[in-house]
């Protein structure tokens, strides 16, 4: 996969202040002060011409918000040794309310299921019982830019949902802990299809929904939410969204 600039976190000290800023613990893993590595789209994403405002999902039955204060939160890589095809995950904070400006040292939480549609933390029933687990769940800190990058795979699906990521962007001044925003990340269908159709991914084809429009739970279809791939299925892809946010002038 082509590689564009490297992007370095702000430094140890800082986060640490954030993240006891915004009651996610006080506990800083080494992954913090790692490179973030940012993917050359090949079309902009959807918002990169204009930033606006992501829209509201629901973070839905599995955030495992207690992994939040936790040491292990804190991590570009949320793997965990979960396979699947990899994925790096270059996510873009956007001021809307100050031209576009990026948005630095915010804390962004995202979480997904494996390739089995199970989620770690909970009991799925049929997608499995990972009560205790932590994998593909992890919290990066903005940079100057306003990015941040995680490495996982890429997501399955389970019954009723398109294959999605969830995430909140917790800012400097979030009262209480409380997420500035909450949302879900989709991706284009063509790249779901190829992905599901690999021996990496047993399940095969979500036969539950057939597009975006059938979920009911993304705005406008997925407009802004969906983000742009780069990348192959064989050396990796990586995925890239604009996430537009009113923080203030």
């Amino acid at each position: 996969m082509s590689v564009g600039k490297t992007y370095v976190h702000a430094g140890r000290r800082r986060a640490i202040v954030r993240l006891n800023a915004l009651g996610l613990g006080a506990a800083i893993g080494p992954g913090l002060g790692t490179a973030l590595l940012a993917g050359k789209a090949a079309a902009q994403s959807p918002g990169a011409a204009s930033c606006r405002l992501i829209p509201t999902a629901t973070a839905g039955p599995f955030p495992l918000l207690a992994f939040l204060g936790t040491k292990a939160a804190v991590r570009r890589d949320i793997r965990e040794s979960r396979p699947g095809v990899p994925l790096t995950l270059n996510m873009r904070l956007q001021n809307i309310d100050a031209g576009c400006a990026p948005i630095r040292n915010a804390a962004v939480y995202i979480w997904h299921c494996d390739r089995d549609g199970g989620y770690s933390g909970y009991n799925g029933r049929e997608n499995g019982d990972h009560r205790g687990g932590t994998f593909l769940r992890g919290i990066q800190m903005s940079d100057e830019r306003g990015q941040v990058s995680f490495i996982t795979i890429f997501p399955g699906w389970y019954p009723g949902r398109i294959t999605h990521i969830h995430f909140q962007v917790y800012l400097r001044d979030a009262r209480g802990g409380r997420a500035a925003a909450t949302s879900q990340l989709a991706f284009p269908d063509e790249v779901v299809r190829s992905v599901y159709a690999t021996s990496a991914y047993p399940r095969g084809q979500n036969g539950t929904v057939r597009d975006i429009a059938d979920d009911g739970l993304f705005s406008d279809n997925g407009r802004y939410q969906t983000a742009s791939v780069t990348g192959s299925i064989t050396s990796g892809l990586v995925a890239s969204l604009d996430v537009g946010i009113s923080a203030g002038g």
